[in-house]
């Protein structure tokens, strides 16, 4: 149960603050319960004292973390690819509260971060989710402590996935200003009388829904792709 908890709390998904508590301790026990069922016993608690529980605990609560904080990472590829492009649409300052995660993001980057978990749990993404719990009973059993190294280097490779997946996302966004830039520049050699600071505010969020509008079609394989990675790596 300290695992499973550990890793409620901050995965995706099961760990999203619109999701009550009182469910999300539902969701716990009923997995641990299911885990139980299945899986053989790891030791026999009958020679444990209350200090031996207590390090049990710290040590599976850990692992729990570690393997929802690295799920979490690259489930948040689009949101930071989201986020890269609201940069140079010009809402940075526009803030909203994200109904999903709780905390604050910016308008399109929320679009697309609720769009990519209505398509992520339509992939499978929950199963993969608890796939990934269950796989790790049997490459960090329970009582034979926490390896960090292997939980450092997880964290690692997914963090590193999630900025490559967040690039590739808004690569496209950002090629799009960057010509858009170029043009700018041009225009204000040809008309030096023109603001093309005033131009360009309405110019950068045209382009933007724009950019935004072409790539919206490609988020369905952009998740396949995304879960299959989790799938390749994360398990195994």
């Amino acid at each position: 149960m300290a695992r499973v908890a550990g890793f409620i709390l901050v995965s995706p998904i099961f760990g999203w603050r619109a999701v009550p508590v009182v469910v999300r301790a539902g969701v716990v026990v009923l997995i641990t319960v299911f885990f139980a069922a299945i899986l053989p016993p790891a030791f026999n608690p009958a020679g444990t004292n209350w200090l031996q529980a207590v390090v049990l605990i710290v040590q599976e609560t850990t692992i729990g973390l570690a393997l929802g904080l690295a799920a979490r990472f690259i489930y948040s590829a689009v949101q930071q690819g989201m986020l890269i492009a609201a940069q140079q649409m010009g809402f940075a300052d526009a803030g909203v509260i994200d109904p999903i995660s709780g905390a604050q993001s910016r308008p399109i980057a929320a679009l697309f971060e609720m769009l990519f978990a209505i398509l992520f749990l339509s992939a499978g993404g929950h199963h993969i989710l608890l796939v990934i719990l269950g796989r790790s009973f049997n490459s960090f059993p329970v009582s034979a402590g926490v390896n960090v190294p292997a939980l450092t280097e997880g964290i690692i490779r997914a963090g590193s996935a999630m900025l490559l997946f967040a690039l590739r996302f808004g690569a496209p966004m950002l090629a799009g200003f960057l010509v858009m830039a170029v043009m700018l520049c041009i225009l204000a050699r040809v008309l030096p009388e023109m603001n093309i600071l005033l131009a360009s505010f309405p110019l950068r969020v045209g382009v933007g829904l724009f950019l935004a509008a072409a790539i919206m079609p490609s988020m369905n394989a952009f998740t396949i792709e995304l879960a299959r990675w989790m799938s390749k790596y994360l398990i195994a």
